[in-house]
């Protein structure tokens, strides 16, 4: 039977008749090499095993090819059906999910989009992503959650958020949707009477005699040494500070250095403290952001947000 496609549509001399029966023959496949079985993918899917054998006999003379070995009681997949196989699993998958996805919108369900923001990046430019954002989609309110990093993966695990901007301080996981952003340059903040000061690059063992001040709320201050420690290599004594204003006052008074992000255009404010790039093998040292969402549950709203996040922070990034 002659069959052709429009816009991803599969048509024949039927009409969309052949799009309805090849996913249901795509169907009856998975089922019977998942259970590796005809008669339990029979009951799984309500018909009987003549039909099932029937169903998978006409898709194999409709593609031409074999896509099952039969021996004795039971079947091998050919290299075609392995391919066959894996591709309609992620087919039915994405088709299951849009038909949810259209029920939700039909619902009224996908109304809120709760979108968590790091502390660092709470300034006008995340009002203007909303504004951006809610120009194209007009129905739909978002609501922003501020917190640290460790916060916002709970909120998003929890399902409470459905989508965080958040700095990389793990391994990316499969489970969600990793939305790289931009990276940012890390610099370190040093009194002009500091003897580093004079220096165009520091590295981190010229840094371990001095104090490193760190911007973490009292809960929050083990998490923050660790990350410094363990991802970024930091040694030596760590001094906290509850804010970035408190934190430049000790660093002023010559009381230890304070890793700080910037662009390479950006420029300090203060003539009593120097910012020095900060480099590891003869790079500077960058810290790179993501957009995260579960990917079970992935939709074009995440997607489109994410997009803007990067085009409206990113601008300036690596």
């Amino acid at each position: 039977m002659d069959m052709y496609y429009i816009y991803g549509v599969c048509y024949n001399s039927k009409g969309k008749e052949g799009d309805n029966m090849l996913f249901r023959q795509m169907k009856y496949f998975v089922s019977v090499v998942k259970n590796n079985s005809f008669t339990e993918a029979a009951e799984e899917c309500y018909i009987s095993q003549s039909a099932i054998s029937q169903g998978i006999k006409a898709l194999e003379d409709e593609l031409g090819v074999k896509l099952l070995e039969r021996k004795n009681r039971g079947f091998i997949l050919t290299e075609a059906g392995e391919y066959f196989y894996r591709q309609s699993l992620v087919l039915l998958d994405e088709a299951q999910k849009i038909k949810q996805e259209t029920i939700k919108i039909a619902k009224g369900e996908n109304k809120k989009l709760n979108v968590g923001i790091i502390n660092s990046y709470i300034d006008f430019k995340i009002h203007n992503v909303v504004a951006e954002f809610t120009s194209y989609h007009k129905d739909i309110n978002v609501e922003i959650t501020t917190g640290n990093h460790e916060k916002l993966y709970d909120l998003l695990r929890e399902g409470k958020l459905d989508i965080i901007l958040n700095d990389q301080r793990r391994a990316l996981s499969d489970e969600y949707v990793n939305f790289y952003l931009f990276s940012k340059y890390l610099y370190i903040e040093i009194s002009d009477r500091s003897p580093l000061n004079k220096l165009k690059e520091v590295t981190l063992n010229e840094l371990t005699k001095i104090p490193c001040i760190l911007i973490a709320s009292k809960d929050q201050e083990k998490n923050e040494k660790e990350y410094y420690q363990k991802t970024l290599g930091f040694s030596g004594n760590f001094i906290f500070a509850r804010n970035l204003e408190e934190g430049r006052i000790l660093v002023a008074g010559n009381k230890g250095f304070m890793p700080v992000e910037k662009d390479l255009d950006e420029k300090g404010d203060n003539s009593k403290i120097k910012n020095i790039p900060l480099v590891r093998n003869g790079k500077q040292v960058e810290r790179k952001y993501y957009a995260f969402w579960k990917r079970e549950e992935s939709n074009i709203y995440k997607e489109e947000f994410a997009t803007i996040l990067r085009s409206m922070l990113g601008n300036k990034a690596k």
